[in-house]
């Protein structure tokens, strides 16, 4: 867990500064550089590239996450054909996405020409938005393999959102035109890509070998298999956490519109998947490892403590949430009225997801892999019919029911089969204790404090008071080890630091 804590916390504060970088993007900036519409259309772009990005790695991915330990251990890196066979899947996906996309053509033009005309115009950029961002996928899998997750993070939700900041303040400036500001978005991921791309050629781990390798060949009906089943389960469920937005768009009364209200919404749920990101990019490769190793009791480390740290920081930032929605409603004003219980909704859900750890890399990474394609196949079916029949009834807040209600079945589905098949069984008693207080803390301060004229100044009560109580009460707990390290840690310099100024 000592590699896991040093990266994470280098990984957790890359990933805030981007979710920060792109929270003042779409909360302040693009609401004033561009129109309901034209946020609407860069939100849908990017939801797209994301599903179908992960749909030309045609299983690419995880093949790379859980073999290459194998390869490493077999074949010098300059033997390694790992990178070039992986390349070429991802770019034979890519070729079969044109070609689906030249074939649809008729079809985009018939569902979205009625309520989201602007879309349909620029639809041909998603492309290269596309391919880019799949080769940012290719290489970020191949840097968590090499341990590169600080540098990996930073290309993939750092710069491009900086690269969006600066087209926003140049649109906002009249210096670009929508052609050319949707042109130069698209292409957003490529500095991403070459400056990850220099950064594993200088590791001297990752090299081109055309040559298939005796590895290739005997693993190749495993690797196959593996990555089918896994490429399945990750491409329906990228798909129905991006339905809602690709349903909004189509049938929603007010098209892209409703689709930029949805979008402010989900991007403000994000912020509670910075902690989850960055320890899920360094327990990949800790977990495939000891599932190598047959290490069940480091499994059960990583699964216990990824719940315990999730939870406290999931906790916190929900409770946070919640305790100022209606500022968050009193800053956007009238024209996002309803969009605080959007909020509110999905930060349940991305809660419960938060509270039940890495189970779905567990999964992913164990003998019985394919239970995450089933699982995945079960809250697809759930999500796009039950999204589309909500939204069709009620609107925004429909979209928010149907995501939380598929995302709790989903993570139940994932415990009860980590319990039943591996006895894996991360919870005691303290967790419920502090879920308990944490919401009574919640709850007294939502109905007793009274509220401040200004939603700055309520708002900046209402976050000290939580967090007053709140996080000595979690070190007093001991939840997270993690957590109590690292605050021990920064008392202890500023001990040292008051003690050099006396």
């Amino acid at each position: 867990m000592g590699i896991i804590q040093k990266q994470s916390i280098r990984s957790s504060i890359l990933i805030m500064v981007g979710f920060a970088i792109g929270g003042i993007n779409i909360l302040f900036i693009a609401p004033k550089m561009l129109t309901t519409q034209e946020l609407g259309l860069t939100r849908i772009f990017l939801n797209l590239a994301v599903t179908l990005s992960t749909f030309c790695t045609l299983g690419s991915l995880p093949v790379i996450y859980k073999f290459s330990p194998i390869y490493r251990k077999h074949l010098t890196p300059e033997k390694s054909d790992l990178p070039f066979v992986t390349l070429m899947l991802c770019l034979l996906g890519f070729v079969i996405l044109c070609i689906g996309g030249y074939l649809g053509q008729e079809l985009i033009v018939r569902k979205y020409s009625a309520r989201s005309p602007l879309f349909v115009k620029y639809s041909n950029w998603i492309f290269p938005f596309t391919f880019f961002m799949l080769l940012l996928l290719w290489l970020e899998a191949f840097s968590w393999t090499f341990k590169k997750t600080v540098i990996s993070n930073a290309m993939k939700e750092l710069l491009p959102r900086l690269a969006f900041t600066v087209l926003l303040i140049l649109m906002g400036m009249h210096w670009l035109s929508l052609p050319v500001f949707i042109g130069m978005y698209a292409f957003s991921y490529l500095p991403a890509v070459i400056i990850l791309f220099y950064t594993l050629r200088k590791t001297r781990e990752f090299y081109f070998n055309g040559s298939l390798s005796k590895v290739t060949f005997r693993l190749k009906g495993k690797m196959a298999t593996y990555g089918l089943f896994l490429f399945g389960a990750q491409f329906l469920n990228m798909l129905s956490k991006n339905s809602d937005d690709i349903i909004i768009t189509a049938n929603a009364p007010r098209g892209l519109t409703d689709t930029a209200v949805f979008a402010i919404a989900t991007y403000i749920i994000t912020l509670m998947e910075v902690p989850q990101r960055s320890i899920t990019a360094i327990s990949m490769p800790v977990l495939a490892e000891s599932w190598r190793n047959k290490d069940m009791d480091n499994i059960k480390h990583v699964y216990h403590k990824s719940v315990s740290n999730l939870m406290a920081i999931g906790l916190a930032m929900f409770a946070l949430l919640l305790l100022n929605s209606h500022n968050i409603m009193a800053y956007l004003g009238k024209d996002y009225s309803g969009i605080e219980f959007v909020i509110l909704v999905l930060g349940l859900g991305k809660l419960a997801d938060l509270c039940t750890g890495a189970n779905a890399q567990i999964i992913s990474t164990s003998s019985f892999w394919r239970a995450e394609f089933i699982t995945n196949v079960i809250y697809t079916f759930l999500a796009i019919p039950l999204g589309y029949i909500l939204i069709t009834h009620y609107g925004l807040m429909g979209a928010a029911y149907a995501a939380t209600i598929s995302l709790c079945f989903f993570n139940l589905m994932r415990y009860f089969f980590l319990w039943y098949k591996y006895k894996l069984q991360p919870y005691t008693w303290k967790h419920l204790w502090v879920v308990l207080v944490t919401a009574g803390i919640t709850a007294v301060i939502h109905f007793y404090l009274p509220r401040h004229s200004s939603f700055i100044v309520d708002g900046i009560i209402r976050t000290a008071s939580f967090s007053l109580v709140f996080f000595p009460f979690i070190l007093t707990t001991r939840l997270s080890g993690e957590i109590n390290q690292m605050a021990n840690k920064q008392w202890g310099n500023v001990k040292r630091l008051l003690g050099r100024n006396r």
